[in-house]
């Protein structure tokens, strides 16, 4: 079965291990069948075994420049001592040449095909070789072993760049498919986030209409009934139309006021906002098991549904992030502070906490931060983090404290509610 392992070694790398050997059995193979002499098997394999214990079986040693040197010594007295013997074994002698730049660090590397030229030229002794001729095959031999090394050398190199280029690569191309994967539950959340703003833009949009156009025209058909009332004759028959029409009147303006009502978020429906917060912090401890405490300071009141829907769905989402980016945390506070003309939401977690400026980018949480700092900064108020790596983590969301009766948007109010019968205003929100 072939492995990644294997794909990243290349010929060269997997033939190299196994070249001292070729190197050792060739020559001793036809030297035996040209003429058998025990000493050249036993010292054969002496050198083969000598290879094996020192390099193959202990490949952590080829790290070690002295454990390499001695290795190399004893290996080419042998090579010598066979090449007196019999001249085929100078074929070893060529294959020394490519362990010295295999195995040896440096300096050492040149003195080892230096030392493997000399034993080549000076141990297969030819009769009336002069000095000269001893010169130049020694310098022939180097400069040919030489070539070798750094071939060798040169290509041990290239395949380490291109592994080391293949790891890169690999480690690449997996950041880049997290970074993918990222991004498309990043455009998911966004993408549910938008399906929800415009859900929730659309119900507030359908209750200011509601209120603003058929409560309000309900309110003021009950104003001039009951003026009709006091004006006209004490006529019974009309006097029951006019009760009828008063009745009609009264019961499509509860209806519409039922509608307005029915358009707020869920847990606003039968709370204000302290105890919708109160729901919402028991239910994400119920399913988290961290505890999560929630204090309101200040005086408790009505806020307009914007306001209130804001500051909750900023604590829904700043409990998710602890859920999900603080596992360390094990108390959650929140604190409602009701001010004369802000209220302001805390949220606090002992949390592993994270480094300002960089949540935005990374996107383990930055996403949740900017959907919370854009619900506030809709409303003109103004949203804080506070957090370090290993503190905790705080966020605040301060808005004006704007009334029930008040539209928060710049240069819009509700209008006056028409009075009743008894002099005081209906109020159909």
């Amino acid at each position: 079965m072939v492995t990644a392992a294997d794909l990243d070694t290349s010929r060269w790398d997997r033939a190299r291990p196994y070249l001292p050997y070729l190197f050792i059995l060739l020559p001793t193979v036809f030297a035996l069948l040209r003429d058998w002499r025990p000493e050249v098997l036993a010292l054969a394999v002496l050198a083969g075994a000598w290879h094996w214990f020192m390099v193959t079986s202990h490949p952590t040693w080829t790290e070690r420049p002295v454990v390499m040197v001695a290795y190399f010594a004893v290996m080419l007295a042998a090579i010598g001592t066979l090449t007196g013997i019999d001249a085929l074994f100078t074929v070893t002698g060529v294959g020394a040449f490519v362990q010295a730049f295999a195995l040896l660090p440096g300096r050492w590397a040149y003195a080892g095909v230096a030392a493997t030229a000399g034993v080549l030229v000076a141990v297969p002794s030819r009769p009336g070789r002069t000095p000269g001729e001893t010169l130049y095959a020694f310098l022939v031999a180097m400069l040919i072993a030489s070539a070798i090394g750094l071939l060798t050398r040169t290509i041990s190199e290239q395949n380490d760049q291109r592994r080391a280029m293949i790891v890169q690569l690999r480690k690449t191309g997996a950041e880049l498919a997290a970074l993918a994967e990222e991004n498309a539950s990043l455009q998911a959340q966004l993408l549910t986030r938008a399906r929800e703003a415009g859900v929730l833009g659309e119900r507030q949009r359908m209750a200011r209409e509601i209120h603003d156009t058929i409560a309000q025209g309900l309110t003021g058909i009950l104003t001039q009934i009951e003026a009709a009332d006091d004006a006209i004759d004490d006529t019974p028959a009309v006097r029951s139309r006019l009760n009828t029409m008063r009745i009609l009147a009264r019961e499509s303006l509860n209806e519409a006021r039922r509608s307005v009502q029915g358009l707020r978020p869920a847990p606003l429906d039968e709370a204000q906002l302290a105890t919708a917060l109160r729901d919402v912090a028991a239910t994400w401890s119920r399913t988290t098991g961290t505890p999560a405490s929630v204090s309101v300071t200040g005086d408790p009141r009505p806020l307009h549904t914007e306001v209130e829907t804001t500051l909750l769905r900023v604590a829904q989402e700043a409990l998710a992030n602890v859920s999900k980016h603080a596992a360390s945390a094990t108390r959650v506070g929140l604190t409602l502070s009701y001010m004369e003309d802000v209220v302001v939401l805390d949220v606090r977690d002992d949390g592993c906490g994270f480094t300002p400026g960089a949540a935005d980018s990374s996107g383990a949480s930055g996403f949740g931060l900017i959907a919370m700092r854009q619900r506030v900064t809709r409303l003109a108020g103004e949203f804080v983090i506070e957090t370090a790596p290993g503190q905790g983590t705080g966020i605040s969301a301060t808005v004006s404290a704007i009334p029930a009766d008040v539209d928060p948007r710049p240069g819009h109010h509700e209008a006056d509610a028409a009075p009743g019968p008894s002099g005081h205003r209906e109020n159909p929100g």
